[in-house]
């Protein structure tokens, strides 16, 4: 039966530990990007169309007050009071429907 020895401890001082810090604010990382980019177009008088990651994404269609929001599949998402909040909705959807779609738009 084998016994493994203790490690001896190891402390480092304050100088070392600021030094430690100092260099991992410094190293940057390239993080692939974890959604994809959402661009609107007005399409037409009313009608937005979201190009999401280099894809059709759906579209906002403006009737009277309100904001009508279909989803890449022409899935009704909603009826809202605002265009940011219809786009948001629709962003929201797109992120948990599409959550592969990371491609940069170019």
């Amino acid at each position: 039966m084998s016994t493994i020895a203790p490690r001896p401890e190891v402390t480092l001082d304050t100088e070392t530990i600021e030094t430690i810090a100092a260099i991992e604010a410094e190293v940057s990382v390239t993080v692939p990007p974890t959604r994809a980019v959402i661009s609107w177009t007005e399409t037409d008088e009313g009608l937005w169309a979201a190009n999401y990651g280099g894809y059709f994404g759906g579209t906002v269609d403006k009737q009277g007050r309100h904001y009508f929001v279909s989803d890449t599949f022409g899935s009704y998402v909603g009826d809202f009071a605002s265009l940011e909040e219809a786009q948001a909705q629709l962003a929201s959807r797109l992120h948990v429907m599409l959550p592969n779609v990371i491609h940069p738009i170019d």
